[in-house]
């Protein structure tokens, strides 16, 4: 990502509704389809600056990794746990070590292997871990704000699960996620485009707003699994092999 990327995801993620949101429907499918022993191993791949760290570390024992320097120093400076530099898919680091769970949270579309970063994530799970992934969907939707973050490609549901079945892992659950405010987001993109507005999509709205997006958003965590979506800003998967 551009730097200027990094720096507003290291002064928003605490508070922005997006972040907060996303941190709890990522606990509650970690809660409800991941099972962990009490000495879990996890790992974070691509932890950006580290603002999922408190979360996952809540867990178990908790490894990280990211290739950007300035982020690494940043999510290392959190005292959480250790983050050391590392790449997908060839580079993932820390010995041989097995995870009971991996989080890949918005970084496949970074990377422009992303089957052979699957198959490499893949190989460091323990025999029962689950590897959990979310990315950007609807291509159609591609706007400056893919151009800014640097990614490669959003995804549609079919197009991931085939990226993830040839990289020889299994789909135990999948569907999209910030569905409920899908249109509202749809709208934006367009009007941004249209006007040509300097704002950044991601700029933090007043606190206000701020509270009623993250309730909305947040709400979708009560969802998952009984409602399924048909479209939404974003897919999540959990997979195993």
């Amino acid at each position: 990502m551009d730097r200027s990327a990094y720096a507003s995801m290291s002064a928003q993620e605490q508070d922005h509704w997006w972040f907060v949101a996303r941190r709890a429907i990522i606990e509650s499918l970690v809660r409800t389809h991941v099972p962990l022993p009490a000495d879990a191993h996890i790992l974070e791949a691509g932890c950006g600056t580290g603002g999922n760290l408190a979360l996952l570390a809540q867990y178990g024992a908790l490894d990280a990794m990211e290739y950007d320097a300035n982020a690494r120093a940043l999510a290392a400076a959190r005292g959480l746990c250790r983050v050391e530099a590392g790449a997908l898919p060839d580079a993932i680091g820390f010995g041989e070590t097995r995870y009971d769970l991996i989080a890949l949270l918005d970084v496949l579309e970074h990377i422009d292997e992303d089957e052979a970063s699957l198959r490499a994530l893949g190989t460091r799970l323990a025999p029962k871990g689950r590897l959990l992934l979310t990315v950007p969907a609807a291509p159609w939707l591609w706007s400056d704000h893919d151009v800014l973050h640097h990614h490669k490609r959003r995804y549609t549901h079919d197009g991931l699960l085939e990226v993830v079945r040839a990289a020889g892992l299994k789909v135990e659950v999948s569907g999209h996620f910030n569905s409920l405010l899908f249109p509202l987001a749809v709208a934006q993109r367009f009007a941004h485009q249209l006007l040509r507005r300097d704002t950044p999509l991601d700029a933090r709205p007043s606190p206000l707003v701020n509270a009623a997006l993250q309730r909305v958003f947040a709400a979708e965590r009560h969802l998952l699994g009984r409602l399924p979506f048909p479209m939404g800003l974003s897919l999540y998967a959990i997979l195993s092999v």
